[in-house]
C-alpha cells in the first residue's frame, strides 16, 4: 500500500474508466468477462432497500478509494460497506499495516483520508456507479440495485463533533454538498459531449443518459454501521446506537467482536484446526462486550428500532484481536481476519439468531469465499461482505465467482434466519476441510527478490521449478484439450514429460497461486495428461533435428544424462550415451520401486530421446570414459552424469554389519526382491522418498 493515496478528480476518474474499456476491454484491471451483469430479477432487502446481489466489500482497504467501489461493483459487490470514519482523521499509519499470507491481519481501522476526502470519494463513486449502472442497462434509467452503507466509529463524542456531524448529514443528503453538485454538473456536461462513450460497447447511448443526473438520489446512506473499538463498553456502544436510531434516523448495524463466543471456545476452534500459533489474551475476551450484556443491550434496541420505524441488526463479526508476535506488522497487537473466523463467526451468528428466533438481521463477515458463500446465504444471512479474500490472488474479481455461484440459490425469498440451518453451518465449520490451516499450509506463492518495475507478472510455480518450465502455459493448454500443444512447451524444457508426469517432487505445486483458491492446480497429473493424450499427434509434426559431425559424449545414462543427450541431440550434436549398466534410466530404472510409476513411462521418453538420433552404449567400463578416452574416441565434449550414489553414513556405533544403506538396498530390491532376508523386524531411519520406498 502506498504511503500517500491522492484522489483522483470526478472527470479524470470517468476518463479513466472509459478511456480503459476503449482501449484494453477492461475497468481498473477487470476484464470484461469478469463483469457481473444481474440477469435475473433477485434481490435482497436490507432495512427497506434493494440490492442485487447479497455481495459487497467489507470495510476496508477496499472501500476507500471511488475507483474500488467501481471494481467492487463490476464484479457483482452490490452491498458497499463504506471505509469507516471517525474524529482523528490525519492519523500517520505505520506500513505495512495488513498482512494476508493466510488469515489477514491488520492495525488499522478508519480511512487513512481526511473526512473531506473520504466523502468526496463516496460521492465520486455513487455518481459513477449511476453511470455505468445505467449503461450497462442499455440507457435505461432505474433504481439503483446497489447500496451505499456508510461505517462511522468510535465514540460518541467523536462522532457529535462537527466535522463528523457535517460528514453523517451530508451522506443523509449530498444535495447541498459541493462535491455532489459539481460532480452532477460535470456529468451533464460528459453526457452533453458524448466523446467519453465514441469506441466503447455503449457508443450510441448518449441520447438516453440525459436524464440520469437529475434521477441519482442525493441520498447516498441512510444506512450505518457503528464499529467500536475492541473493549468498548456496553452502555457507549448502547449509547451511540441510540444516537443514529433516534436523532439521525438512520438503519443500523452494530459491529459485534467474536469474543462473544467466549476465550475458551475461540482457542479451542483455533487450536483444533491448526492455528495454535495465533496467541490470544484471556483478559482481552473478558475486557470485551459480555454475551449477557450484548443479549441485553440487543433486546433494548431491537426495541428502540421498531418504536422509531427504523431497522436494527448486528454486524458479525469485526475482527479478533490478537498477539503481534509474527515480526511483520508494527505493534504489539494485531486484528485477525479471513478463513479462520468462519467457525467463530458463524457461532456467534448461531447464538445470537437463537436467542432472538432468527428475527435479528445479521450482516456478515468472516470467512466468506467461493467455497463457503452458499452456505453462509442459505442460513438466511444477508448482506455478506468480503475483505481478506479480495487480498488474495485474483483480487476482486474473486467475487465474480460468488455472485454467479448464488444466481440458483432457493434463500434468496429468505426473510429471516434458519436457525437449525445455520447452528449446523457454525458446527460443520469447526471440521471443514477448507477452514484447517492444513488446507492452505505455510506454503508461499510469493518469489524471492523484487519483481522488475515492468513485466512483473510472474507465475511463482515457474520459479519453483528446478528448470522453470512454463507451467501456466502447458496448463493452459491442456485444460483446452489441446495436448499436442502442451506437450510441445514441455519439451522445450523437460525431455522426461512420461516420467516426471509421476515422480517429479513438483515444488510448483507448493507454490501455485490457486492456494488460495480451492487448493493447488495438479500441476504434475496435467503434464502426465498431456504426455499421455498428445504425444501421437505431437510425434506427427516433429522433426527431427539435422545431425553435425561435431560429436559429443555423455556419461551415464539416468534423468540427467538422458536431458542432456535429448538437448544436445535437439541442437545438432552427435551423441553417444555410454553407461556402465545394461539399459537407460539410472536410478530412476534400478533403484527407485517400480510402483512409483509404470515402466512405459520412463521407456516412452526413452525412446523418444533415442528417435532424435543419440547412440547408446551399454556395459561401458569405467576406463572407456576418462577425458583422454573419450578425446582418443574422437569426442568434441563430454558431459558427465554418473549421479551421487555415496550414502551418508548414519554415525552409529558397535557392529554395523546389519546396516543396509538405502540406495544399496533398493537396488538389491530392484534387482531380486527374493534374494535379500532382513529378518522380521526392520528399523527405517529417516522420513523422506527414500526411506517410505524402503
Amino acid at each position: 500500500m502506498a504511503d500517500i493515496m491522492r484522489p483522483v478528480p470526478f472527470e479524470e476518474l470517468i476518463d479513466r474508466i472509459f478511456s480503459e474499456y476503449r482501449q484494453c476491454g477492461t475497468i481498473f484491471g477487470i476484464a470484461e468477462d469478469q463483469f457481473y451483469r444481474c440477469d435475473s430479477k433477485q434481490q435482497i432487502q436490507v432495512f427497506g432497500q434493494t440490492c442485487a446481489t447479497p455481495l459487497g466489500p467489507a470495510a476496508g482497504p477496499h472501500t476507500q478509494l471511488a475507483q474500488n467501489l467501481v471494481a467492487s461493483y463490476l464484479v457483482g459487490g452490490r452491498f458497499m460497506e463504506l471505509k469507516t470514519v471517525q474524529k482523528m482523521d490525519t492519523l500517520e499509519i505505520d506500513k505495512p499495516c495488513i498482512d494476508a499470507r493466510d488469515e489477514g491481519y491488520n492495525v488499522e481501522w478508519s480511512t487513512e483520508y481526511t473526512l473531506p476526502k473520504a466523502y468526496d470519494e463516496y460521492v465520486k463513486a455513487w455518481i459513477a456507479l449511476h453511470l455505468v449502472e445505467t449503461l450497462m442497462n442499455k440507457g435505461a434509467i432505474k433504481k439503483p440495485s446497489f447500496i451505499f452503507n456508510m461505517s462511522v466509529g468510535y465514540d460518541l463524542a467523536g462522532i457529535k463533533t462537527p466535522k463528523m456531524q457535517t460528514y453523517i448529514d451530508s451522506m443523509i443528503d449530498a444535495s447541498g454538498a459541493e462535491t455532489f453538485i459539481q460532480c452532477i454538473s460535470s456529468l451533464k456536461v460528459l453526457i452533453a459531449e458524448g466523446a467519453f462513450l465514441e469506441g466503447t460497447p455503449w457508443e450510441g447511448l448518449q441520447k438516453k443518459l440525459a436524464n440520469l443526473p437529475d434521477a441519482i438520489s442525493p441520498t447516498i446512506s441512510p444506512s450505518v454501521t457503528i464499529s467500536t473499538m475492541h473493549g468498548c463498553p456496553p452502555h457507549e456502544i448502547e449509547a451511540i446506537c441510540t444516537y443514529m436510531l433516534t436523532e439521525k434516523k438512520l438503519d443500523t448495524f452494530v459491529k459485534l467482536n467474536p469474543t462473544l463466543l467466549g476465550f475458551d471456545a475461540v482457542r479451542r476452534i483455533l487450536d483444533d484446526l491448526g492455528y495454535q500459533y495465533i496467541g490470544l489474551k484471556r483478559e482481552s475476551f473478558e475486557h470485551d462486550l459480555q454475551y449477557a450484556d450484548a443479549i441485553a443491550m440487543l433486546n433494548r434496541l431491537v426495541a428502540l428500532a421498531a418504536k422509531n420505524g427504523r431497522g436494527f441488526g448486528v454486524k458479525l463479526t469485526n475482527t479478533l484481536g490478537s498477539v503481534n508476535d509474527q515480526g511483520v506488522l508494527p505493534g504489539n497487537e494485531m486484528y485477525m481476519s479471513g478463513r479462520i473466523l468462519l467457525p467463530i463467526s458463524t457461532g456467534v451468528a448461531a447464538l445470537l439468531s437463537k436467542e432472538f428466533g432468527g428475527k435479528l438481521p445479521i450482516s456478515y463477515s468472516g470467512g466468506a469465499n467461493a467455497l463457503t458463500i452458499q452456505d453462509i446465504f442459505e442460513t438466511g444471512i444477508r448482506p455478506i461482505t468480503l475483505a481478506t479474500d479480495m487480498l488474495k490472488p485474483g483480487g476482486y474479481a474473486r467475487m465474480t465467482q460468488m455472485a454467479r455461484s448464488l444466481e440458483k440459490s432457493k434463500a434468496w425469498k429468505l426473510t429471516s434466519i434458519d436457525v437449525p440451518k445455520l447452528e449446523k453451518l457454525a458446527a460443520d465449520a469447526r471440521k471443514r476441510d477448507t477452514v484447517a490451516k492444513e488446507f492452505r499450509g505455510e506454503e508461499t506463492v510469493s518469489v524471492p527478490g523484487k519483481l522488475p518495475l515492468t513485466d512483473c507478472y510472474i507465475a511463482p510455480c515457474v520459479v519453483a521449478c528446478p528448470i522453470h518450465q512454463d507451467v501456466p502455459e502447458y496448463v493452459f493448454l491442456t485444460g483446452k484439450g489441446q495436448y499436442a500443444d502442451a506437450l510441445e512447451v514441455i519439451y522445450d524444457k523437460n525431455p522426461l514429460p512420461n516420467l516426471t508426469g509421476y515422480i517429479c517432487d513438483h515444488q510448483c505445486q507448493y507454490h501455485c497461486t490457486r492456494l488460495d483458491y480451492e487448493g493447488t492446480v495438479q500441476i504434475r497429473e496435467m503434464k502426465k495428461i498431456a504426455a499421455e493424450n498428445g504425444f501421437d499427434e505431437y510425434v506427427k509434426r516433429w522433426e527431427k533435428p539435422q545431425s553435425t559431425a561435431i560429436k559429443a559424449a555423455v556419461v551415464g545414462a539416468g534423468p540427467a544424462g538422458l536431458s542432456a543427450a535429448y538437448f544436445l541431440a535437439r541442437a545438432g550434436f552427435a551423441v553417444s550415451v555410454l553407461e556402465r549398466e545394461e539399459s537407460a534410466g539410472g536410478v530412476t530404472r534400478h533403484v527407485i520401486p517400480g510402483f512409483r510409476f509404470p515402466e512405459g513411462a520412463l521407456q516412452a521418453d526413452i525412446d523418444f530421446i533415442t528417435r532424435h538420433g543419440v547412440d547408446f552404449q551399454f556395459g561401458v567400463k569405467s576406463s572407456q570414459v576418462t577425458v583422454d578416452a573419450l578425446r582418443t574416441a574422437g569426442f568434441n565434449y563430454v558431459f558427465y552424469a554418473v549421479g551421487a550414489e555415496v550414502d551418508n553414513e548414519i554415525p552409529l556405533t558397535g557392529d554395523r554389519s546389519r546396516v543396509r544403506p538405502s540406495l544399496a538396498f533398493l537396488t538389491a530390491y530392484r534387482r531380486d526382491s527374493g534374494s535379500l532376508s532382513l529378518g522380521k523386524q526392520v528399523v527405517v531411519v529417516g522420513g523422506g522418498n527414500t526411506a517410505m520406498d524402503s
